[in-house]
């Protein structure tokens, strides 16, 4: 079973690559996902998330808002949330990847925003990196409610350059070229991942070249 690492900077088009992949017939776990699933009403975080943070749980689960109030600009805050959610998360994608397993399944996408940052990459065999010119990128994030340039820029800085993911990537998916080109690499992403025989995956540029 190839275990493939879907990442890529907010924007980008990670949960669009998701789908596409899903569409395929490829398994995928959601990092973030499975974070609101453990924070939504009698999640397995709440409970730690409420002695952690009083006053943002109600009606026993997290209130979004308020925890994000609590954490923005904190590096401390951050850190403890993260200590909560992160082995949670962890314990979560091993059960997927295991029933993947049993299920014989040749490919499976982890969808992981900060893969890099976190060191995550290295249980993938390979990753696949969306990116998008900068002004493509502020142009979807800027439209969602209540981002601000300050809040995006504040979540830019926890992220690893997109140069640098880009160079660290196996494959490139550009989703700045319209859907259309999106959806034609990721099917050669999915044809070359589940049939190469080779000892190395083709070099990033690849996608570029036949699509």
């Amino acid at each position: 079973m190839v275990i493939l690492g879907l990442t890529g900077s907010i924007g980008m088009g990670k949960s669009t690559a998701a789908d596409v992949f899903r569409c395929l017939g490829v398994p995928v776990h959601d990092a973030d996902k499975t974070v609101k699933r453990l924070m939504a009403k009698d999640g397995g975080a709440v409970a730690a998330i409420a002695i952690a943070f009083h006053g943002v749980v109600r009606n026993s689960g997290v209130v979004h808002e308020k925890l994000a109030r609590r954490v923005f600009g904190d590096p401390q805050a951050l850190s403890e949330l993260e200590s909560i959610l992160h082995p949670m998360v962890r314990q979560r994608r091993g059960e997927f990847l295991r029933v993947a397993a049993r299920q014989r399944r040749p490919l499976v996408v982890l969808e992981v925003p900060l893969l890099f940052e976190t060191g995550e990459e290295k249980r993938c065999d390979a990753v696949v990196v969306v990116s998008a010119p900068r002004f493509v990128q502020e142009q979807r994030v800027l439209g969602r409610p209540g981002m601000t340039e300050n809040r995006l820029n504040a979540i830019l800085s926890r992220q690893m350059a997109d140069a640098e993911k880009r160079r660290r990537a196996d494959f490139i998916v550009n989703t700045g070229l319209g859907r259309s080109y999106s959806l034609r690499a990721i099917k050669n992403v999915v044809t070359v991942t589940t049939r190469w025989r080779g000892t190395k995956w083709p070099s990033p540029g690849f996608l570029e070249r036949t699509v």
